[in-house]
């Protein structure tokens, strides 16, 4: 059975894209949470991360850190994850790439609050950009792979998991969104998944009240 190490639901964007990825692919997996900001925290990440960090997945005598890495390793033994075609698989596995290294405007400026909504935050020009590039990805790939399925490439895709700690972001900070990208974000929230991720974030935060 494999092991995927998290951390808090309700802050942990990085967490959620690789327990997506396992739940959306139907993998068997067992859950070990790290609560973050105690005095332990880096201690226990430790004793299965080398890294000091988390998402790791353990499987067997295997230890994969990174979210990303942790889902190409699930996609060499499930190819469905990617798109099937190789260039939309190439572009798939460039807008993921973008988000795993880009957009640190965002992640200080709309720092990943699951359960709370109608935040307020200083809206930067390197924020804007942030936010208008993200949308920018949507629009495109919903218009040209709208047919092929409700996700940014027809069928889901580790670009769906990647993105999709913004539709929590863009929810809580009331982001505006067109259409074609409102959509994605709604079929994305409706996942069995992301509810789940959800509950779990309320449920911790209940319980450190």
């Amino acid at each position: 059975m494999r092991t995927l190490v998290i951390v808090n639901k309700n802050s942990s964007s990085w967490s959620l894209r690789a327990w997506l990825v396992l739940r959306m692919a139907d993998i068997p997996f067992a859950e070990h949470s790290v609560r973050l900001h105690q005095p332990q925290t880096k201690d226990e990440i430790l004793r299965y991360s080398p890294s000091g960090k988390a998402p790791c997945l353990i499987d067997g005598e295997l230890v994969i850190w990174d979210s990303l890495a942790i889902c190409e390793y699930l996609a060499e033994r499930h190819p469905a994850l990617w798109p099937a075609d190789a260039a939309a698989r190439a572009e798939a596995r460039s807008i993921s790439a973008e988000m795993h290294s880009g957009f640190s405007a965002l992640r200080q400026g709309m720092p990943l609050n699951v359960c709370a909504r109608n935040l307020q935050t200083e809206k930067s020009p390197e924020l804007e950009a942030d936010v208008a590039r993200i949308i920018a990805l949507w629009e495109s790939c919903r218009a040209r792979f709208s047919a092929a399925g409700p996700f940014l490439f027809g069928p889901f895709s580790i670009a769906d998991a990647m993105y999709a700690p913004i539709v929590w972001r863009f929810d809580t900070y009331g982001v505006a969104l067109p259409p074609a990208s409102r959509a994605w974000c709604d079929t994305m929230r409706a996942l069995p998944a992301m509810q789940d991720w959800r509950a779990g974030a309320e449920a911790e935060m209940t319980a450190q009240k």
